[in-house]
């Protein structure tokens, strides 16, 4: 418990250093996180003797990373993803150490967590990247902690059996109660932003942290992983540490971009 709370804290270091510094930092470090997520789940893929192209998922990161340096249009960044997926075919045509199952491995990434770490790097870019950050981080940690609490204590049914055996609907549900919790909280902090989108927010960025979580346990368990690595002490991987966010911080940019689109705040 003590090295994993050491390794939390370093991580929290480092996060809010790379994010609060400038807004470079910030694509810079999303994409950082989103290669060594790649790196992971290419080496994992080699556990099923299975060879994927980790070098597209690379090429991938950093173009969507110089693209939201430089404010490029959306149409850019689905030319960039367009690009990937040719590469990630051209892969298994080219490289006979790759192949059909490789290539599609291949194009898994550049999706799986490669476009959502695009999309991270143009939330960072945005003009409202703070209150996306923390709605959709604080969110989803009171969620964990409260899913994690609430299903020991209360927990008699399982939520996806196949997938995470420990899991519990009561304990999802505890989850997400926490973070409606979380919205009124951050009412305070952000006031420019009415209480009820901040709830709701909080309410499905959360919800769709634990579908996150899920889908990489899903992952995990295809390719025969406890975690992807042991990069962070305590906690396993990054694509560990990252599973939720990819899906809530989302969740949270899309609730609050339509807020704005609707003068709503």
């Amino acid at each position: 418990m003590k090295q994993r709370v050491q390794s939390a804290v370093i991580l929290l270091v480092i996060t809010f250093l790379c994010v609060s510094l400038s807004e470079i930092s910030r694509i810079l470090f999303f994409a950082a996180a989103g290669v060594l997520c790649s790196y992971e789940l290419s080496r994992g893929v080699e556990k099923l003797n299975i060879f994927c192209c980790a070098w597209v998922m690379y090429t991938h990161m950093a173009l969507q990373a110089l693209l939201a340096i430089i404010h490029a249009p959306s149409e850019y960044c689905i030319a960039a993803l367009t690009l990937s997926i040719f590469l990630a075919g051209f892969s298994g045509v080219l490289h006979p150490k790759v192949s059909g199952r490789g290539a599609m491995f291949t194009l898994a990434g550049v999706a799986y967590p490669g476009f959502l770490f695009a999309i991270l790097m143009r939330i960072a870019a945005s003009d409202y990247w703070l209150e996306t950050l923390i709605v959709g981080t604080a969110s989803t940690w009171v969620c964990d902690t409260f899913a994690l609490l609430g299903g020991s204590r209360f927990g008699r049914h399982l939520l996806a059996p196949r997938v995470s055996p420990k899991k519990t609907v009561e304990g999802a549900l505890c989850g997400a109660a926490s973070s409606l919790a979380v919205g009124i909280v951050l009412a305070f902090v952000f006031p420019h932003i009415p209480m009820w989108v901040l709830i709701t927010t909080c309410l499905l960025a959360s919800s769709m942290g634990q579908m996150g979580d899920l889908v990489e346990s899903l992952v995990k368990r295809m390719l025969g992983l406890k975690d992807f690595s042991n990069l962070i002490p305590g906690h396993g991987g990054m694509f560990d540490r990252a599973d939720s966010l990819l899906f809530s911080i989302p969740t949270a940019f899309l609730c609050l971009d339509l807020c704005v689109y609707f003068h709503l705040m």
